[in-house]
């Protein structure tokens, strides 16, 4: 993670800055409020503000005026209740709002989570920072042979380095043809006619995809689940699964009993259709089941089996 020193200092500005308040706060979270969480080589996740707390929810879900008396092992059983019958509106009633730093392939996939509020950096008004991601030796590995968007192999450690060299150099001569467009280039070749260069619009067509780019990313708490329990599954892309396994951590900290039912009974859990049921009342009751006479697909007969341990 890279952070300048105007912007580590602007960071400290904004944690000396106290607010008092009669709002609902979360003393885990004001721990990290603005700090950078480090993520990949260049990235982080900030957060720049919250609402709600795991009281909000159960105030929301009971429609009553205040925290209320009720034991926080009640506050916990309703708001499992909550999650295991897949109730979303209590949820919402939390936000957050977060700074992140990723790059822009990272940032296409986040994008496909529609249901927030966005801003990002613009390359029409902006000239982007010099950086660009390169991954570790352990994350380079080449195409699977059985997943048309996953990774197979990992590559050998001189095969991984020359790929980390190839992707450093392309990062390099692509910034450098940026700079020489816009006329910022520190060699002092100017590709472009006047005094201010090409356009910074056109400019950062050159600009690959591992480039990082910075924005503003506001949710509720509802789609933030729903986000970290796609992005954090083993089968996502490590890149975008690393911040996700930064946004658990917030999670923890914002939201323990939601997190630690949520985690309990979707992420660890497991959702069954109604003929993968009919398989495993099958089973209980002493019945052999065979992939054939289960009426499942092959695949979803593994999954199945996977699940109950019979893999």
């Amino acid at each position: 993670m890279t952070v300048s020193e105007e912007q580590a200092a602007d960071i400290e500005r904004q944690r000396a800055e106290q607010a008092p308040t009669r709002r609902a706060t979360v003393p885990a979270m004001e721990e990290i409020l603005y700090r950078p969480l480090p993520v990949l080589d260049h990235g982080f996740i900030r957060v720049i503000d919250y609402m709600g707390d795991d009281s909000a929810i159960v105030q929301a879900a009971r429609v009553s005026y205040g925290r209320g008396t009720r034991a926080v092992r009640d506050d916990a059983g309703l708001i499992r209740y909550l999650i295991r019958h897949r109730h979303s509106s209590p949820f919402e009633m939390c936000e957050i709002k977060l700074h992140v730093k990723l790059p822009i392939f990272v940032a296409r996939q986040w994008i496909r989570h529609r249901t927030a509020n966005v801003n990002e950096i613009s390359a029409r008004y902006s000239i982007l920072d010099d950086q660009v991601y390169i991954p570790l030796p352990e994350h380079l590995a080449a195409q699977s042979s059985d997943n048309r968007q996953g990774r197979g192999e990992t590559l050998p450690s001189d095969q991984a380095e020359a790929v980390r060299a190839q992707l450093r150099a392309a990062g390099e001569r692509a910034y450098e043809l940026y700079s020489e467009l816009l006329n910022e280039a520190d060699n002092g070749h100017k590709l472009a006619p006047g005094r201010d260069g090409l356009s910074r619009e056109l400019a950062r067509m050159v600009l690959p995809l591992n480039v990082y780019t910075q924005w503003y990313w506001k949710t509720d708490l509802h789609n933030l689940l729903q986000f970290v329990s796609l992005r954090a599954d083993p089968h996502a892309q490590y890149e975008i699964r690393a911040y996700a396994e930064v946004l658990q951590d917030v999670l923890r900290r914002w939201v323990p009993l939601t997190w630690d039912a949520f985690q309990d009974c979707r992420i660890e859990g497991a959702s069954l259709s109604g003929t993968a049921l009919a398989v495993v009342r099958r089973l209980l009751a002493g019945e052999e089941v065979t992939r054939e006479s289960s009426g499942l697909s092959a695949r979803e007969y593994r999954e199945v089996m996977a699940t109950l341990g019979r893999s």
